[in-house]
């Protein structure tokens, strides 16, 4: 199952009894504030859930080309920190499913 944005609000909705378009206008600001975060540096922590930041990686001297010319020495990547309380759950999860 993949759980799309118009399903988190229709389910927030559902457990806030909000409207689904007051849900939205929250859902689509949160992205926009966690965008704007992490284009300036910025990190995100999530409590008990994640950790969500960019880092720069310097790709060396083999670094590819593009159809356009060389790929950039430096990229921004983001990466994703899950909590120990989320990887515990997950773990619990799959204990299940052996």
């Amino acid at each position: 199952m993949t759980l799309t944005k118009n399903k988190m609000i229709r389910e927030i909705g559902r457990r806030t009894r909000l409207k689904n378009r007051e849900v939205q206008l929250m859902l689509d600001a949160l992205i926009e504030v966690w965008t704007e975060e992490l284009v300036s540096g910025g990190r995100i922590e999530l409590e008990n859930l994640f950790v969500l930041e960019t880092q720069w990686i310097d790709r060396g001297e083999q670094r590819g080309t593009l159809a356009s010319g060389d790929a950039p020495r430096y990229i921004r990547r983001v990466t994703l920190r899950v909590s120990k309380r989320l990887k515990q759950c997950l773990n619990h999860s799959g204990e299940l499913h052996e």
